[in-house]
């Protein structure tokens, strides 16, 4: 049976040629980074090169390019430092955030004497960003606004320029997770005083367990994960080149392909849209109308029984969707971001998360709705 995979935004395939450059590493490079001979130079410089190829698709500095293991990583640490390093006493954000921000800022808020501030978010799921600025005119205590790119179920984007100019007006740290949108889209680091983002190389076609935090030159953090001096001592433990190396090349493809990539996916989710409205009439798609080019979020008009084993079937004809993030499509409970503006009844019905790459085609979205059909 062949596989088709339509979820995308929980992870990507890796890119053959960011394979091969990888084993090449693993076989030819194994030196320790942290030597003085010539085997570990030379995995030294593999990670540079990496870092300097990292910074340049954003317009930022190689020294602004820290490597984690993760956008989780990055996240906690970013928002952690904030409070504990650069004396933030108060957080603006969302309920609509990863997991991986929204757990870390409940955290803090309990271990800090930290405020915390949810925005309401519209019924478009979009944030209210005159709220946002009203809140940012009291500038009595030291702010950091988290808000992420765009979001992972339903594919809403911020208005990056919008929220870094409020936060440069007002005195204002912010804080994007950009978790889903690098590598999809372009971001100009130069132009956009944005303070911190993040990457996940999983996400743009690159290797798991590699990840990396662009730190502002101006706000300096201190590490959690103490040892040695690896990454300017803000991040110990031995490097891992090959991983390094991979995510730089995925991110490189990523933008060189990006025009073209873009587009093929965006027709197939307009595609995907069009075809899903003539077999389901009542259909309804999730979020604000435009959203993200690859996420599509769909409420479908099955009933409650019918959703419970909607995932299994779609599985058991090879076609993996989610519910939401992968790291609660597992769990029987609403989304806790669909239920920020979907009303209760919908709520109760299922919804897909549908995420495109390059790598699909018609085909596999015309067996998706035969199936869905049969459902």
């Amino acid at each position: 049976m062949k596989q088709i995979y339509l979820d995308n935004a929980a992870t990507t395939s890796v890119r053959p040629e960011v394979v091969e450059e990888m084993v090449k590493v693993l076989r030819d490079d194994y030196g320790n980074p942290s030597s003085t001979y010539a085997i570990g130079r030379h995995a030294k410089s593999l990670i540079e090169n990496a870092r300097k190829t990292i910074a340049k698709q954003f317009n930022a500095t190689s020294s602004e390019i820290i490597f984690t293991s993760c956008g989780t990583e990055a996240n906690n640490w970013i928002l952690r430092s904030c409070i504990r390093d650069l004396g933030v006493k108060r957080i603006i954000s969302t309920k609509l955030e990863h997991h991986a921000v929204l757990y870390s800022i409940n955290n803090l808020a309990e271990e800090y004497d930290v405020e915390v501030v949810f925005l309401d978010i519209l019924p478009s799921s979009e944030i209210d960003y005159t709220q946002l600025e009203e809140l940012l005119k009291d500038e009595s205590q030291k702010t950091l606004v988290s808000l992420m790119h765009v979001n992972n179920e339903v594919g809403t984007e911020l208005d990056l320029k919008h929220v870094a100019q409020l936060c440069t007006t007002y005195n204002a740290l912010f804080h994007c997770d950009t978790v889903q949108s690098i590598g999809k889209k372009r971001i100009d680091l130069a132009e956009l005083p944005i303070d911190f983002i993040v990457a996940s190389a999983h996400k743009f076609h690159g290797p798991k367990g590699i990840g990396f935090a662009f730190i502002r030159k101006k706000n300096v953090l201190k590490p959690v994960i103490f040892g040695g001096e690896q990454e300017k001592g803000l991040r110990a433990g031995t490097e891992a080149a090959h991983q390094v190396v991979g995510m730089a090349k995925a991110l490189e493809m990523a933008y060189e392909l990006l025009d073209e990539e873009s587009e093929h996916i965006g027709m197939l989710k307009a595609y995907c849209k069009e075809e899903l409205c003539k077999v389901f009439p009542e259909i309804k798609f999730n979020g604000n109308e435009v959203g993200f080019y690859n996420i599509l979020n769909v409420l479908l008009p099955l009933s409650e029984e019918k959703a419970a084993m909607m995932l299994f079937q779609l599985d058991m004809k090879g076609i993996a969707v989610s519910r939401g993030s992968a790291c609660q499509s597992g769990s029987q409970k609403p989304s806790h971001v669909l239920s920020q503006f979907l009303c209760e009844e919908d709520l109760k019905k299922p919804s897909l998360r549908l995420s495109f790459s390059h790598e699909n085609t018609k085909e596999e979205i015309d067996t998706l709705i035969e199936v869905l059909q049969v459902i």
